[in-house]
């Protein structure tokens, strides 16, 4: 089939220009070469990355030199700051509180009079005990004068009885009279001092409306005001509450049932209170009672410690912190309990301290050539944050792990901290 000329003109192929077989021959190799660096930079690129990223970082541990100090084993417990010895001043009757003469912080002397009740009920049964006495004395001389003339009469009636005047009837009714003359006296001296000891119990009671002092000391307390009735039954009220002597106090400490044990008379104590909680008070202890305290089925024990306050600092019934030492070492090699709880799990096996794991006994490990070496040791007291080492390894000054960088390195009992790189 032919094609018209207009045909044929658009489908012929337009020859293409060829490259110059000189240009073509210089620019493959050179092509290849170029890309052949840039592979091998990217791979070596990747690997050193790689080779970064799973690098094993050095191992850093904290650790403390062992140094010379003082450490003590101690009870800690809580207590109540008391008076050694505290009067309850009451009441033995009743009545108006009439005045009062003693207050609050106020310094009385034995026999000071603090306060009255309203005396004339007293005063009343006293005036009438007194004349209920008199009574008596004169009915004592009454009978006295009536024995003498019954004694007169039976001695004369007994002479004339002799003669026959007087029949034996008349001589016996005179014996019957004067016997009861006798009686009748004995009977009145019984009643004045009946008398006479009721006269002092309303002497007594009125002499009990003055409340006084029983001791040289300082008023802690007062609960009654002028005006206030106060009942004296079967319970004595307490009025007044005084501290013999503020400048000997004790501590009253409630100690667990498993370490009252260690506690005995003698050891010394210290406390803080919150009034002054950067000074240390120091006691000893004078008394370990033997009477348990149950409270919600805990069993404490009171330890009494003995402490002076010549400054007056401590207050009746402050709340003390107090440790009792069980036993104290000075100028000893300690180390933190944490460098025999320290273990550098993770070393290689191969490792001497990997291989040094396996050693029976307490230990602490120490960097010796800039690796952790374990050392054998023998423990004294410990005061919960430090420990006693007995014996001279390590020695003094040697650096003792206390755990790994990782761990927080926080400063311990001031003790310089280094960290030293162990690469594995």
């Amino acid at each position: 089939m032919e094609r018209s000329p207009a045909e044929a003109a658009l489908t012929t192929p337009v020859p293409e220009t060829a490259p110059s077989p000189s240009i073509g021959r210089a620019l493959g190799p050179a092509r290849r070469r170029l890309w052949l660096a840039l592979l091998a930079a990217a791979a070596l690129a990747t690997a050193g990355a790689m080779a970064w990223w799973m690098r094993k970082p050095p191992r850093s541990f904290v650790t403390v030199p062992v140094a010379l100090g003082d450490v003590a084993r101690s009870i800690v417990a809580t207590g109540t700051v008391n008076p050694v010895v505290t009067v309850q001043v009451g009441t033995y009757v009743s009545g108006p509180i009439q005045s009062i003469s003693c207050d609050y912080n106020t310094q009385v002397k034995a026999g000071q009079l603090c306060a009255k009740i309203d005396p004339r009920p007293y005063q009343e049964a006293l005036d009438e005990a007194k004349a209920s006495l008199a009574t008596a004395r004169a009915q004592l001389h009454k009978d006295q004068a009536s024995l003498v003339y019954a004694k007169i009469n039976y001695e004369r009636d007994s002479g004339l009885r002799k003669t026959g005047v007087v029949s034996q009837d008349t001589l016996d009714n005179d014996k019957s009279t004067y016997d009861q003359a006798v009686a009748q006296v004995a009977l009145d001296e019984a009643t004045i001092e009946q008398r006479q000891a009721a006269l002092d119990a309303a002497q007594v009671n009125l002499d009990y409306t003055n409340i006084v002092s029983p001791v040289n000391g300082t008023v802690v307390s007062r609960n009654v005001d002028v005006g206030q009735t106060v009942a004296a039954s079967f319970q004595t009220p307490t009025l007044f509450l005084i501290a013999k002597d503020l400048t000997k106090m004790q501590v009253d400490t409630n100690v667990s049932e498993s370490d009252v044990g260690a506690a005995q008379v003698g050891q010394k104590a210290r406390f803080t209170v919150e009034a002054f909680p950067h000074k240390t008070f120091e006691g000893q202890v004078v008394q370990v009672r033997r009477a348990p305290i149950t409270v919600q089925n805990v069993v404490t024990y009171d330890v009494v410690i003995g402490v002076d306050n010549p400054e007056l600092l401590l207050f009746p019934g402050m709340t003390a912190n107090a440790r009792i030492i069980v036993a104290e070492r000075s100028g000893v090699p300690i180390v933190p309990m944490q460098a025999l709880r320290f273990d550098p799990r993770g070393l290689r096996a191969g490792d001497e301290a990997g291989a040094s794991s396996k050693h029976d006994g307490q230990r602490v490990w120490v960097l010796r050539d800039g690796r952790p070496a374990p050392v054998k040791v023998n423990v004294g007291i410990d005061d919960g944050t430090r420990v006693e080492i007995v014996g001279d390894s390590p020695a003094v000054g040697e650096p003792v792990i206390v755990e790994q960088s990782g761990g927080g390195g926080a400063q311990r009992e001031g003790a310089p901290q280094t960290r030293s790189p162990f690469r594995l």
